[in-house]
């Protein structure tokens, strides 16, 4: 059993043993004065202990994990514990609304003493206690069955309130026939808890969803990568929701890039909804007469094990740079690369050519950290600022970072530009500059230039 489990079963038992002494004294009392709205309103707390049973059952079986019969956890159990309470209260108001009718024809005078009131006012304190413990412990811990029993708890106190009313205006007056009144009050109050508990268990049993689709749908608007939300439901209680939505993407999209767009889908919802306990995301692909050659060539190129970027489409020629496993011949690298260039042609039968620029996709390796290679980065660092200081004089050069690898060294630097130039001039800039540095500094591998209007670079640029 859960920890949160726990203390719903510790709340439960607690309540359950104040609910059987405040029972107790209000139907002693009822029976001894015959005071027929007291004896009612025990008899309502004694439901209130048998609903705290209930709960008890129900937050056991709920706490049982998934299995096989079961494969979304056994919460419901708490959900029918919850529409027992709500069944109990309702048979309760019943037998006191009987109770009343027989009364009203027999038409007995009740005997109100002073212990009479001092007992109702220490049930009304406990209940009103109670009533108090079990909202904020049924809303920290999110517990259906605490919140359903704090409901039924709560009815308790404007029960007493109206029998302590009525039970001074018949000691006042001699009036028998307004302690029925009060009875009855009772069992409209009762009923009216009653209904609300079975309502709410009910919705929650038949699937009502507890989030609009159209409030799901506009929670999830302008996603990138999403062409449509198809269908967005929910269901379960507003403390432990299961949501289910299916969106449509194109095709031609990798595994990664759904698993980004299912990722945002999750923090949007979380952000905008409390209560959350599940979210499923599906994805259906959109067929259409146009394709995006950019993620046709990712998706392909992904299935050989390649890396593509700068794919650009000019007429009917399809341009790429085509990363492939260093270590190997031109050779095996052209046939590699030609595999992809006819999958994608058949692919894109509007594409009459597709020109691919090869390139060594270097892995990922730790940095050489021994005193040797430091002076030697150092050293490149050097030569790399001094050769963009000469020929691009203008550009804010910064945040240069030299980096050893087995036989050859990476480099990444910033460069800050005018904010209004267009980012096809900023990407030729650091393309030239690119060019510039992998021609005078052939130990050069990788250089990567992240591009920055000047005025980020007045506030996070750091002296190179």
């Amino acid at each position: 059993m859960t920890a949160t489990r726990l203390q719903v079963r510790r709340v439960l038992l607690t309540t359950l043993l104040l609910n059987l002494a405040v029972a107790v004294g209000k139907i002693v009392l009822g029976s001894v004065t015959g005071a027929l709205a007291i004896t009612a309103d025990g008899f309502h707390s004694l439901t209130d202990g048998t609903g705290n049973i209930a709960g008890l059952i129900g937050n056991h079986f709920a706490s049982l994990p998934p299995d096989d019969d079961h494969p979304y956890g056994h919460r419901r159990y708490e959900t029918l514990a919850a529409l027992l309470i709500g069944g109990l209260l309702l048979l309760t108001a019943w037998e006191i609304g009987s109770g009343a009718l027989e009364r009203w024809q027999g038409g007995a005078v009740p005997d109100i003493t002073p212990l009479s009131f001092v007992v109702l006012i220490i049930t009304l304190i406990i209940n009103i206690g109670v009533s108090r413990y079990q909202i904020a412990a049924g809303n920290r811990l999110k517990s259906e069955v605490l919140l359903a029993d704090a409901k039924n708890t709560s009815s308790d106190v404007y029960v007493t309130l109206s029998v302590i009313v009525s039970t001074a205006l018949v000691a006042l007056t001699g009036w028998w026939w307004l302690d029925i009144v009060a009875a009855l009050v009772v069992m409209v109050l009762i009923g009216r808890a009653a209904l609300q508990i079975l309502g709410q268990t009910g919705s929650v049993l038949v699937d009502t969803a507890p989030v609009t689709p159209e409030k799901l749908i506009g929670y999830l608007q302008a996603i990138p990568g999403v062409n449509d939300i198809l269908r967005a439901r929910s269901r379960g209680t507003a403390t432990a929701m299961q949501i289910d939505i299916d969106v449509q993407v194109a095709p031609e999209m990798t595994a990664e890039q759904t698993t980004q767009i299912a990722a945002v889908i999750r923090e949007k919802l979380s952000e905008k909804i409390a209560g959350i306990e599940e979210i499923e995301v599906h994805f259906v692909a959109q067929h259409s007469q146009t394709q995006d050659a950019a993620l046709t060539a990712r998706a392909y190129a992904d299935r050989l094990g390649l890396a593509t970027h700068e794919v650009r489409l000019l007429g009917d020629t399809l341009e790429m740079h085509v990363e492939v496993p260093a270590g190997q011949t031109l050779h095996q690298a052209h046939a590699q690369v030609s595999t992809l260039e006819t999958t994608l042609q058949k692919a894109l039968p509007t594409i009459a050519q597709v020109v691919t620029h090869i390139e060594p996709a270097y892995p990922v390796v730790t940095p050489m950290e021994d005193a040797l290679e430091q002076a030697n980065c150092a050293h490149l660092k050097q030569q790399v600022m001094a050769l963009l200081a000469q020929h691009y004089p203008f550009i804010g050069w910064h945040d240069a970072c030299v980096h050893a690898t087995p036989g050859s060294f990476a480099l990444t630097l910033h460069a800050a530009l005018p904010a209004e130039i267009s980012i096809e001039a900023a990407h030729s800039i650091a393309e030239s500059a690119e060019t510039l540095l992998r021609s005078r500094l052939p130990q050069l591998a990788r250089v990567t230039i992240h591009t920055e209007p000047e005025e980020k670079s007045l506030f996070q640029a750091k002296p190179s």
